[in-house]
Formats: structure tokens, sequence, C-alpha cells
């Protein structure tokens, strides 16, 4: 039996239907998102990926699956290489970026400072073996395979940071931000972000054949400066500005709005002083967290269901499978998947085992995901010239892996029950 629509044969039959019904769909897009339908394209887009994530979302849960396994695998399904109805563009990562900087603001909002302080000394030898292990396991591997120096050390530093996001986020839905394991999984997140800047800065600087150690001075001094400044003493300062927002602004929402202006610009500073965006996100909701009414947590959950999932579906969209159609390439990315989720898993359970397994495990699967950090070094190493394009694609791979794999695995491990008495213990 055949259809016909704009002389396309569908057929019904095992040959070809997968490629017919590709071909249809990309022709009903290619007819909406062109000529006179422009006004389209960003809704049409919007719907795409939001519907896709929701849906697989709501399919894992019934499942008994994260949902957010599902919202990835959203963009693998929608992305170029299967269905081929969306490609990552500017548009989709800068709602992603909006989308990871909420999301981080949002869990700010749910923790407390002074447990993030309390918890530094674990979190600080959870972030250090956190970063040096998986980086000599990476650096390691690929010289053993015979990959030039310069190569391998790029791909060690591409295993280093923990993208804290798909654990924040898992975290958050579950409602374990209180638990003692998960605020030591924020504390270490952010030293583990600093870390990784400087490592970062170090290869490439090794990639362009010199090394100015005052910079990297400069650069570590501004980062640590400006994270801890915020963490001791935001949430005293905004505790007296925030309770008189409502009294002199007149206008609707006025602590959302100053919110708002908040995260922007600790997120607008925190790149000036040389760590991620996204860490000034966390600690601008951090500085709110104890004075902020109700409402502003709520508005601040809307806008982060809203963005998250492109944030998600675009970790998906990058997953290239054509690099793997030779049996070395593969081998060679289990071999990193298996790196990175064992080297950060034991480094980070190592440094935190005086807690006990339940909490040190929970530790270590907290911080295996690197999500788009991992993708962002691959990019700097494939525009310097340093990787080669397999290499690239191995590494986004366990990108993606990585982060599918650590949301079944804290649902594990947080099933083991904590005692009351514990939970709350100095860190």
């Amino acid at each position: 039996m055949v259809l016909k629509l704009r002389n396309i044969p569908l057929c019904y039959g095992k040959a070809g239907i997968g490629v017919r019904f590709k071909i249809v769909m990309h022709s009903f897009l290619v007819f909406f998102m062109s000529g006179g339908h422009e006004q389209v394209t960003l809704p049409l887009e919007m719907l795409m990926v939001f519907g896709s994530a929701k849906l697989l979302d709501e399919i894992f849960e019934r499942l008994k699956q994260p949902g957010i396994v599902g919202q990835i695998l959203a963009g693998v399904l929608i992305g170029p290489r299967v269905l081929g109805w969306m490609a990552p563009n500017d548009f989709l990562a800068a709602l992603g970026q909006l989308g990871v900087m909420f999301l981080l603001f949002n869990v700010g909002l749910e923790v407390k400072s002074t447990d993030l302080i309390k918890s530094g000394r674990t979190a600080t030898l959870v972030a250090t073996l956190g970063v040096a292990v998986p980086f000599l396991a990476g650096w390691g591997l690929l010289s053993i395979w015979g990959k030039p120096r310069i190569e391998s050390i790029f791909v060690g530093a591409a295993l280093v940071a923990t993208s804290v996001g798909i654990t924040a986020q898992v975290l958050a839905a579950k409602g374990l931000l209180q638990e003692r394991a998960s605020k030591i999984i924020l504390g270490a997140a952010v030293i583990d972000d600093v870390l990784g800047l400087l490592i970062l800065a170090v290869v490439s600087s090794l990639a362009k054949g010199k090394v100015n150690l005052v910079e990297l001075a400069l650069t570590a001094t501004l980062a640590v400066g400006f994270t801890w400044l915020v963490l001791k003493w935001g949430t005293r300062t905004m505790g007296r500005v925030i309770p008189n927002i409502n009294q002199k602004l007149h206008a609707g929402e006025a602590q959302f709005a100053a919110a708002l202006v908040l995260l922007f610009a600790l997120s607008v500073l925190a790149v000036y002083a040389g760590v991620a965006a996204t860490i000034g996100a966390f600690l601008a909701g951090l500085a709110l967290s104890g004075s902020v009414e109700d409402r502003v947590h709520d508005l601040a959950q809307g806008v982060t269901e809203l963005l998250v999932p492109f944030f998600l579906v675009g970790i998906g969209l990058h997953l290239n499978l054509a690099t793997f159609a030779s049996w070395p390439t593969v081998a060679l990315a289990l071999l990193i998947v298996t790196a990175a989720v064992l080297s950060k898993f034991v480094g980070c359970a190592l440094a935190s085992y005086r807690l006990g397994w339940p909490d040190s495990a929970r530790i270590g699967v907290g911080m295996i995901p690197r999500g788009e950090v991992g993708m962002v070094v691959a990019q700097i190493g494939l525009s310097l010239g340093v990787i080669g394009q397999s290499i690239y694609d191995t590494v986004v791979f366990m990108s993606i892996a990585t982060t599918l794999i650590a949301p079944p695995l804290l649902r594990v491990v947080f099933k083991t029950p904590i005692a009351p008495t514990t939970r709350y213990q100095s860190m």
C-alpha cells in the first residue's frame, strides 16, 4: 500500500518506512519554516523542543526512570542524527544557558550559605581529588592509546569539571537539597569550577606554546576572591536590603525583579572574575535564600520549568553517532566513559569516606555528570587544532553518556536511608 504526499511515497512495510517518515516530517517542517511563515519559526522550534522534552519526561517518569534522562534523549531523537527536525543553533544555546542559570539560581534559593561554609573542608577535598583523579586518568588513558601528549592532556582536562546542573535538577526534583551529601556536592561543584578553569587555562597555554604564571595567579585570585566574598557576605547584605524593597518600590513583583537584577549582575561579575556565569547565578540565589518571600521562589521555579528543557535537549542535540563507525573509536569512547565515571566516583568518594559509605557514594555519583562543561573544553581544543574531530566527538559522547548515567545512579544511592541524627552534623 502506498500513500503519496507531494510526490513522496510513504510505504508501509519493513523497507524504508523510517526514512520515508523522516523525509515527510522534514518537508513538513521546511514548509512551515520557509516562505511566508517566518513568524512561526520561533514558536515551532520552542514547541518541538519543549513538547518533546516534556513528553519523554512523562514517559520516563511513568516507567519509574528519571525524567531528566528522557529530556536529554528527546534531544537525541529530534536531533540531526535521528529524525533531523532540529540542529544545535545559537537561539537554543542561549535558552539553554538561561535554563541552567535559572536552575542553579533556584537551587541557591533553597540552600543556606552557612551550610555550604560548614561543609567547606570536605567540599574542598572532594573537589580537589575529583579534579586530580579524572585529569590523570584521561591523560594516562589517551597516552596509552598512543595519542599525542597535548591531545591527551586536553582529554584529561575535559574529564575534570562537573556539570552540577544535572545533579542539582535531580536533587531539587526529589526534594533532597537539604541532605548533607547534597550540600557537599554543591559546595564541591563551586570549587570544582574554579579548579577546572585553572586547568583549562594551563592546558590552553601549553597548546599555544607559552604559560603566563602571573596571569594564571591573577585569575585564581579573582575567582576565589569573588566566590568567597559573595558566599561570606552576600546573605547578610541581602538580608538588610530585600525586606525594604516592597516598601520603597511600587512596581509589580518588586522583589522578584530585584532578584533577577542580582542574578544577572552576579552572573556577569562571575564571568569577569573567571568562573562560569552559572556559579554567579547560584551565588545570587544563595545570597537571597534567607530574605525573599515565597512568591519569589514560586516565580523562579516557573521560569526554571520553562527554560531547563532547552538546556537538557541541547545536550542531546550534540550527539553524533556517525563518529562511531569503526570499532577502535567505539572501544576508545567506551574506555573514556568508563574512566570518566570511575575516576570521578573514586576520587570524590575517597575524599568523603569519613562521612560513611552512603554519603560518600552519593557524593561520588553526584559529581559524575560532565554535561556541557566537557563539550566546552573539547570545543576549545578543536578550535586550537590540538584535538582531532574523532576525539572531539568522543568527548561529546562522554559528556552526554555521563549525564545520562548519573540520574539513575543518584536515584539508587539516595534510596539508602539516612539517620536523622547524622543528617545535619558538622561537615
